[in-house]
């Protein structure tokens, strides 16, 4: 997932960074402060991820601004007490990055498996967290037995309530939000030609809408897809659909911008223009699956871009009163899912692979602060 927009220009933020970089390469010379390794918070002890004791966490900057911040997560890396422990305190917001899909749930037709799930509402009630759950329609990470037969009108149009009404109720009350349906268009704006899509034609949208809403009714309802950070055909697609369901009544508050990003692609420009527009149609907007890919190795220039690309992405949120917040896709390279799907790319996220903060950290600090 990558964003194609254009980059504009070399930034201020980034000539700003070099210059205190050099600034605090001459305060560790002259011994005035500690150097890179004790900055990013090797040894640890009294220090979180960065953070020194009693220092405010990301959310709780980011609550200063009547915004969350927030982290996905998944289940085999709960055992790892280093990661739980700064998931369970920097953050305010959890999404499920797999446990809530629909080969996790429903892994036999009528047959409801809520192990992952649970596990990770359970985690984040245990820390005062909300949750974003993720996702009650995508057309990847189907079951073998959704994706293995024809289907008629009727009969699929059953399947999908049955697994909405049954997830979206079993998570009644316990959840923030959902991403209802995941990643509906193409990148020209035409619909994906998804098993949904195909069978019941583009009513499955608002359908799929409404029974969220009718399972539970408190939950924030959200279209989520990637690459509609900018304008252009892919995010004019979703801004026509929402004019089009806000005007049928359709129960929808919000749209969720994945913000997968590559440095190669270039930065979205007109991110804040668009969380605007959609603002002004009455949407919620959130940076839902936050992370900034490279072309590995990893360099101080690319750390250094990287960082502002966080920051202003952080800042374009924070000046659109409708942005609500932002939730990074896991908040390590240790855990991201970059390197899997991307090859030679990785080192997307704010700390590293030995939870060490990077200086994406500290700029998401300052656009908070």
């Amino acid at each position: 997932m990558s964003t194609t927009s254009a980059l504009t220009g070399t930034r201020p933020s980034r000539a700003r960074l070099r210059l205190a970089g050099a600034l605090a390469a001459l305060l560790v010379a002259a011994g005035v402060v500690g150097g890179p390794a004790a900055q990013a918070g090797e040894g640890r002890a009294g220090n979180h991820g960065g953070r020194h004791a009693g220092q405010s966490t990301l959310a709780d900057l980011a609550r200063r601004h009547g915004r969350y911040f927030g982290s996905a997560t998944d289940n085999p890396e709960l055992t790892d007490t280093a990661y739980t422990a700064l998931l369970g305190s920097e953050f305010d917001m959890i999404t499920p990055g797999n446990g809530m899909k629909w080969y996790a749930t429903e892994p036999r037709q009528g047959v409801f498996d809520w192990t992952a799930g649970d596990q990770i509402v359970n985690l984040a009630r245990a820390h005062h967290q909300k949750v974003r759950a993720h996702t009650l329609v995508w057309h990847s990470q189907l079951p073998d037995w959704l994706t293995g037969r024809t289907w008629s009108a009727d009969d699929l149009r059953a399947v999908l309530k049955n697994h909405i009404l049954t997830e979206a109720r079993h998570y009644r009350g316990k959840v923030y939000s959902w991403d209802v349906v995941n990643e509906a268009f193409n990148e020209d704006g035409t619909y994906r030609e998804t098993v949904f899509y195909k069978t019941l034609g583009p009513g499955y949208i608002a359908d799929a809408l409404r029974w969220a809403h009718q399972a539970d009714p408190h939950a924030k309802l959200y279209l989520n897809d990637y690459n509609i950070e900018a304008t252009g055909p892919k995010s004019d697609a979703y801004y026509r659909l929402a004019q089009e369901l806000k005007a049928q009544g359709v129960p929808l508050d919000g749209i969720g911008l994945q913000a997968h990003l590559a440095l190669q692609y270039g930065y979205p420009a007109t991110l804040e223009e668009n969380l605007r527009r959609f603002s002004r149609l009455g949407l919620d907007t959130a940076l839902t699956e936050v992370d900034v890919r490279m072309l590995l190795p990893a360099t101080e220039e690319k750390l250094a871009e990287q960082a502002d690309w966080y920051r202003d992405m952080t800042r374009a949120c924070l000046a659109v009163r409708r942005c609500v917040g932002i939730t990074v896709w896991d908040w390590t390279d240790k855990y991201s899912w970059i390197p899997a799907f991307f090859e030679g790319q990785g080192a997307a996220l704010p700390w590293d692979e030995q939870l060490r903060p990077k200086p994406a950290y500290f700029a998401l600090r300052d656009a908070l602060a």
